[in-house]
């Protein structure tokens, strides 16, 4: 009788990228062509985001001075990200990501003609302002995933830090150029002009999308269903510790760092001098700190790890808040803002990484897309909170609430909910085969089952892997999972998966990583019986 081995965590887990790797330039990745045109594409669309957020939140503060309609430009333009980021993430795992991102580059674009046409015509109001800023708030949330997803095709996976820092950096070198670009428009000729130069840019990147000759690699299987697509996306993330510790972290960090962004327009009215020029200042501020500490990232990742980087960056954002809520003058906001800048990048890029690294390709855009959902969801609803505490006590008792519960949350969140186990090798294996029948059912869910014969002696053992495999089963997208223990043979288990399709069972072999194929070489380990388990498949014909 063969005993089960001990369980190898590198059996199963691949290491983590080498140190060689945050010893590489920080600019590596655009030395790739498409990567550079794709990259240009995300700054130029970031500006035009941040171009249209300054002037809206700017606008807002002419139409009402109240801090609740100020913050509710925030949760209008993040709020459609977590509503639509599930259903978006789909279509981007599902369709021609090409297309998809050009359609979305023209709908931001329309949206910028009608804020555009409103403003020049004199019926901007308050909640036509709010309804506008969602419908950009859409494009974003349709945009975002694709391109998340297409990053890591673009680089090697040595490369990936490197690129999703360098997204950082066009993300913060647009909060410098965007707020800049805005507060002279709106200056000098207007906030209808800021809506008209994102629709020109909006128009040019779409063109410019265009030129990128993607192809769709063929499934035999088809396209997924688009219900069924979002219902494995969930599911996937459910099941993977990972990227539930990396969802409750990064929803914690910007539900409370929002504030900071969300009461900013106030918080620059209320310095000496305060007006559009020093909004805009002190969103360069933060951009430019952004920017500077993502040259320095490879550096701090080799010195310290990514959760040592969370916490920390956390602890530097509350401070960075404080110092912002009672900042005497502009020139102490601007050098908080500057560390702002700096502990964001730093947090962000640190569980972004996480977050990719956690999630195969075949379900990268959905997985991202709830990642973005996580961080929008929790901006919305703290805008809101910031914003309603900001109107029943002061901005600065607001800011101070925020900095404080912010480090304490997410000190906790480290403590109960960090994941401390190594990377899982998700590199795509072709060991499993799919069966193949002449007539494969067309209809109704498949009932797969796996019979063990275990020695008694180690049946706490197999329990504990095969709750692994209802983990590995369920994230490739089985409907349900179960053990079955025969009451009349102690010995003998049954694992029962039931799949939505004959389709949708193929799909699952697509799904098997390196990591799956160890884990099913732990539970033959236990395995007892003269031949390998028996593998039956039904059709369910009643329910």
């Amino acid at each position: 009788m063969q005993s089960p081995p001990p369980a190898d965590p590198s059996s199963e887990q691949a290491p983590p990228p080498s140190a060689a790797t945050d010893s590489l330039s920080p600019f590596l990745p655009l030395k790739r062509p498409v990567f550079r045109m794709l990259w240009s594409v995300w700054l130029t669309a970031n500006i035009c985001m941040w171009m249209n957020d300054v002037a809206s939140a700017w606008m807002m503060t002419s139409l009402t001075a109240a801090p609740i309609w100020v913050a509710l430009v925030q949760t209008a333009s993040t709020l459609p990200v977590f509503l639509l980021g599930l259903p978006s993430g789909a279509f981007a795992d599902i369709l021609d990501r090409r297309r998809y991102f050009i359609i979305t580059q023209f709908w931001v674009a329309a949206v910028s003609v009608l804020l555009s046409v409103m403003v020049l015509t004199g019926q901007m109001t308050p909640w036509l302002l709010l309804l506008l800023t969602f419908a950009n708030g859409v494009g974003l949330a349709m945009r975002w995933p694709v391109f998340a997803a297409i990053v890591p095709e673009l680089v090697p996976r040595t490369e990936l830090p490197l690129a999703l820092a360098l997204n950082g950096v066009a993300m913060n070198a647009s909060r410098i150029v965007g707020p800049l670009i805005a507060g002279a428009l709106i200056a000098s000729a207007g906030s209808a002009y800021v809506f008209i130069l994102n629709a020109a840019l909006s128009l040019a990147c779409g063109f410019v999308i265009m030129r990128w000759r993607y192809e769709r690699p063929p499934n035999p299987l088809g396209r997924e269903r688009l219900l069924s697509a979002m219902r494995v996306g969930v599911q996937f993330v459910r099941q993977s510790t990972r990227l539930k510790a990396v969802l409750l972290r990064i929803s914690l960090f910007f539900f409370h760092s929002t504030a900071l962004l969300a009461l900013l327009p106030l918080v620059a009215r209320g310095l000496e001098g305060g007006d559009a020029g020093t909004f805009t200042l002190l969103l360069a501020s933060m951009g430019s700190g952004a920017i500077t500490a993502a040259m320095f990232l490879p550096r701090m990742r080799r010195r310290m790890s990514r959760d040592v980087l969370v916490v920390r960056g956390t602890l530097l954002q509350s401070v960075a808040t404080l110092a912002v809520a009672f900042a005497p003058n502009v020139y102490v906001a601007v050098i908080a803002m500057f560390f702002a800048g700096t502990a964001w990048i730093t947090t962000a890029n640190s569980l972004s990484v996480s977050a990719q690294l956690g999630l195969p390709d075949w379900v990268r855009a959905r997985g991202m897309s709830m990642y973005q959902m996580a961080i929008m969801g929790a901006s919305a609803a703290g805008a809101a909170v910031w914003g309603q505490v900001a109107t029943l006590q002061t901005v600065q008792i607001s800011l101070a609430i925020a900095a404080a519960t912010g480090t304490l949350a997410m000190l906790a969140a480290e403590r109960l909910a960090v994941d401390r186990g190594m990377e899982e090798d998700l590199t795509p294996s072709r060991e499993l085969k799919a069966p193949v029948f002449d007539m494969p059912p067309q209809r109704n869910h498949v009932v797969v089952t796996i019979e063990y014969l275990i020695d008694p002696r180690h049946e706490q053992e197999f329990r504990a892997l095969m709750l692994e495999s209802r983990r590995s089963r369920l994230r490739q997208g089985a409907l349900k999972w179960d053990l079955l223990h025969d009451i009349s043979d102690p010995g003998r288990y049954v694992e029962q998966i039931v799949d939505e399709s004959w389709t949708e069972h193929l799909r699952r072999f697509d799904r098997v990583t390196a990591s799956d194929v160890a884990l099913r070489e732990r539970k033959l380990a236990f395995h007892t019986g003269d031949t390998a388990p028996v593998v039956r498949r039904y059709l369910v014909e009643a329910s």
